[in-house]
């Protein structure tokens, strides 16, 4: 596995990169914020000294300051000082305000018209005083806006500059403009760049355990299935390169050698049985075969020695000593299907034209199906190859699943249909019958040895037909519904 594949190294490098994305974006933050408060700095300064050079030229020169804003030529007050200052105070040595930008703090006439100045400590609403008192001295008690500095919730703020002139020492308070919500915005605005960091993040980190976990919660959901008994269930992320991947290779690796597990003792499991069966029938093979054709000889002699002269008895004796011999050789017959399945056959493998051995076969079920009714067909799709195999067991094997068919149909008749179909290497042959069907519980152990619904049968002639077929490196399956019928399919590979 290569050294970036891992899923530890890649999540490493995606927790670096986003270290160094968040570093890199508050670096660039305090830098903007930097050169924000820098420009912030320098238009305060500016306004303030444009607003103190007009204080001072207002006092040196005599002259309002409403009407020296409005003269040419002064460049003090432009466009962008104006934003800034909003109103500049001219305080005398007895702290009264001689001048101001605004109406409001402009000296009045009394009845007799002369001018009365406001005293500086009636002025309650002037905005916060920024300098202290380190730097104004005793001063700073005669301002009534001084200790409020901290007070962040004014939008103005107050700058008190001493002039000394030959009168005394005047007083240029020049307010500002505190903008509240430009201060606010340059508060949030880091918040907000950090805020679409933090959000980047949490999708990045929700992807990386998205992808991590959800291969583990596929594991565990792939567990209860092959728990379950399902060994045929693969993993798809076995395609990946990183340590998911692996694991879900080895999952679906060890899942595979389950399944061959399973197969191999399933198969010990048929060997010790077919084993035991084996023993058994060679115990009883000579037990039981000797007794029957001792008594089938006897019956023959019986037949030839004492049997009657009269008609009528000797009808009675011929009915009752062929009765006799039908069932020796149903018995003997059924010793015959038993050796067979418990011992292993010998294949004579030739290419077999497989529709002759159907059509031999389904010779034997004629007589029976047409006096119950039952159409009998064979279809051959398309150009069907020659099989490998031994036609004398494959005869067999059609034999009872064409009885099987019938005796399925004797109640209700119906159509017995064989279909012929080539698939690439294989030739398939479905036998379909009409009858009432099998029960879904015991589809799955028509094929087991001694397993039969029926009063009469041994249960030997599907698993018989199943090992011929298996024997044959082809494949016996079964699909039926009840009242509909049954599908039978052998598959045998070609000839070569």
């Amino acid at each position: 596995m290569k050294f970036f594949s891992t899923f530890r190294i890649r999540l490493l490098i995606i927790l670096a990169l986003l270290l160094v994305t968040t570093l890199s974006v508050q670096f660039y933050l305090n830098i903007r914020t930097q050169d924000e408060n820098i420009q912030i700095t320098e238009m305060r300064e500016q306004a303030l000294l444009a607003g103190f050079a007009l204080g001072v030229n207002s006092i040196s020169s005599g002259d309002r300051l409403a009407d020296f804003v409005k003269s040419a030529g002064q460049s003090f007050y432009n466009e962008k000082t104006a934003k800034r200052i909003k109103d500049i105070l001219i305080i005398n040595q007895k702290w009264q305000i001689n001048d101001s930008l605004s109406d409001k703090y402009l000296p009045t006439q009394d009845a007799n018209g002369e001018l009365l100045n406001l005293d500086l400590k009636d002025a309650r609403d002037l905005p916060p005083l920024m300098e202290k008192r380190e730097k104004l001295g005793p001063d700073i008690e005669n301002f009534p806006n001084r200790d409020r500095s901290d007070d962040l919730s004014s939008d103005r703020e107050a700058h008190a500059i001493p002039i000394e002139t030959s009168e005394g020492r005047y007083y240029v308070m020049v307010i500002l403009e505190n903008d509240r919500k430009e201060r606010a915005t340059r508060a949030a605005q880091p918040v907000v760049y950090m805020l679409v960091v933090l959000l980047l993040s949490s999708f990045i980190t929700f992807l990386l355990v998205w992808r991590f976990t959800r291969p583990i919660a596929d594991l565990s959901k792939a567990a209860k299935r092959v728990a379950a008994g399902d060994l045929d269930f693969r993993l798809r992320d076995a395609a990946r390169t990183d340590e998911i991947g692996e694991l879900a290779s080895q999952f679906n690796e060890m899942t595979s050698e389950l399944k061959k597990t399973r197969e191999l003792q399933a198969q010990l499991q048929e060997a010790e049985k077919s084993a035991v069966v084996g023993r058994f029938a060679s115990a009883i093979a000579h037990e039981i075969r000797n007794p029957l054709n001792f008594i089938n000889l006897t019956l023959d002699h019986l037949g030839k020695k004492f049997k009657p002269r009269e008609p009528e008895q000797k009808e009675t004796f011929e009915k009752l000593t062929s009765q006799v011999k039908t069932e020796i050789e149903r018995i003997n017959q059924q010793i015959i299907d038993f050796l067979r399945y418990s011992r292993p056959i010998k294949l004579d493998i030739k290419p077999t034209a497989i529709r002759n051995v159907i059509e031999n076969s389904l010779r034997l079920v004629e007589p029976q199906a047409g006096e119950l009714g039952i159409k009998l067909s064979v279809v051959e799709r398309g150009e069907v190859p020659a099989v490998a195999g031994d036609a004398e067991i494959l005869r067999s094997v059609f034999n009872n699943l064409f009885i099987n068919g019938v005796q399925a149909m004797e109640n209700r008749g119906g159509n017995l249909n064989v279909i012929l179909s080539s698939d690439g290497e294989w030739v398939n042959i479905e036998v379909k019958d009409t009858g009432g069907g099998i029960a879904a519980e015991n589809l799955t152990k028509i094929f087991e040895p001694y397993f039969s619904t029926k009063e009469t049968g041994t249960g030997l002639g599907l698993a018989i037909a199943k090992k011929s077929v298996d024997d044959h490196r082809g494949k016996l399956s079964v699909k039926s519904e009840i009242g509909q019928g049954t599908s039978f399919t052998v598959t045998l590979p070609k000839a070569k």
